[in-house]
């Protein structure tokens, strides 16, 4: 997982979530909104570690307490995936993944953090069944709806959470990032 320090470009998008945790001022939803390929996925994992660590120095997480090693290990009990096996998420996974499970209070932090990735394919009754969740949340949660296509998702749900908007990383940042911390030439 992440770090907010390892992703490249995605300026704005990791200095809203770093003054976020840094002013304690966490939305209880998000939609990460970008391209494939854009590091929707890394921002949400890095998001999630970072809000999740006991130290957070700068608002990061410091890759050093039992909940950045939880995190590192795909093992941490208050930061969820909602996944599905078919080619739309049906109101059954979220019902059984996330509606269910949030009435449980976190296990060993402050706040419970669920990532849906592909939350464009959502069909519209999960979505429905999602939103009484984001409209009445427990304090606690943080939901996190990764999509490369916005107009999937319905307006109620748009107009309930932050939206961020991620751009394409510019040619020279990644060749920058391969050449000096990869090494490649």
């Amino acid at each position: 997982m992440a770090n907010f320090k390892d992703i490249i470009g995605q300026k704005q998008a990791k200095e809203h979530f770093q003054t976020a945790i840094e002013t304690g001022n966490i939305s209880h939803a998000y939609i990460i909104n970008g391209e494939t390929g854009s590091g929707r996925r890394m921002l949400a994992d890095a998001f999630a570690k970072a809000l999740q660590c006991e130290k957070h120095p700068n608002a990061d997480s410091c890759d050093g307490c039992k909940s950045c090693h939880q995190a590192e290990s795909g093992n941490h009990p208050d930061i969820r995936y909602i996944t599905h096996e078919k080619a739309s998420i049906s109101v059954d996974d979220i019902r059984e993944q996330l509606n269910n499970d949030i009435q449980i209070k976190p296990y060993s932090s402050e706040h419970k953090v669920y990532i849906i990735p592909e939350a464009n394919k959502m069909t519209e009754q999960a979505q429905n069944a999602l939103l009484k969740t984001i409209e009445e949340p427990p304090a606690y949660a943080v939901i996190i709806l990764l999509t490369d296509n916005l107009n999937a998702l319905l307006p109620t749900i748009q107009s309930r959470c932050v939206r961020l908007d991620l751009k394409v990383v510019d040619d020279s940042l990644v060749k920058k990032y391969l050449m000096e911390r990869l090494h490649v030439p």
